[in-house]
């Protein structure tokens, strides 16, 4: 029989000696693009188990996200630190479903006690993160600004600011997406610390 060109490689020479956990490889694996589209048929599979739970769930979180992002001054700040649990409670019952058992809107809430306390400290990680960018760009602009005041070529200098706050963005929202995509699944469903679940979602970010 052919193999499936698509298929995650059971072996690489590149991986001997990694230490692994069921099919987890820390250091990751480089895969086809096609692969990416083989996981999204395989997210839609999961969906069509339970399509009504899913959109419960979904419903669910966005009641709770309005809600709490209402909550005047904090609100926007507690959903940042609340979301990678929520998500670990999805990926939770992404495997439930995976392992041949149903789910109830109870799987969003799943993240809380398993793990949870990582999870929160992920989101106050992405947190700090993004006030970290956000405080950057504001110096680059802040910095374009005083040039401008002091100036006389306002023409030339502020767009050239301004597409150098939106590289300096992109230069530092890059490197801290790749680390905390794949985190919250880490955490959940292979028990890693926070700071080897960030490095391992770098490092597989950055093989592919």
């Amino acid at each position: 029989m052919a193999e499936n060109p698509y298929a995650a490689p059971r072996a690489h020479v590149e991986d001997a000696g990694t230490e692994l956990q069921g099919e987890f490889v820390a250091e990751g694996r480089s895969l086809p693009a096609g692969r990416g589209w083989t996981w999204i048929a395989e997210g839609f599979s999961l969906f069509r188990r339970q399509p009504f739970a899913w959109i419960l769930i979904t419903v669910v979180f966005l009641v709770i996200a309005i809600l709490v992002e209402v909550v005047p001054g904090v609100g926007h700040f507690a959903m940042l630190v609340l979301t990678p649990v929520f998500t670990g409670g999805i990926m939770l019952g992404c495997r439930q479903l995976d392992d041949g058992s149903e789910i109830g809107v109870g799987a969003l809430f799943a993240g809380f006690s398993t793990n949870g306390g990582r999870l929160a400290l992920l989101g106050v990680s992405s947190l700090l993160a993004l006030l970290a960018i956000g405080l950057a760009t504001g110096l680059v602009l802040g910095i374009g600004g005083a040039l401008i005041g002091f100036g006389r070529h306002v023409n030339s200098i502020g767009p050239s600011i301004l597409l150098l706050a939106i590289l300096v963005v992109l230069a530092l929202s890059l490197p801290v997406y790749m680390a905390l995509w794949f985190a919250p699944a880490l955490i959940v469903l292979n028990d890693l610390s926070l700071g080897d679940a960030l490095t391992a979602s770098f490092k597989g970010c950055l093989r592919n």
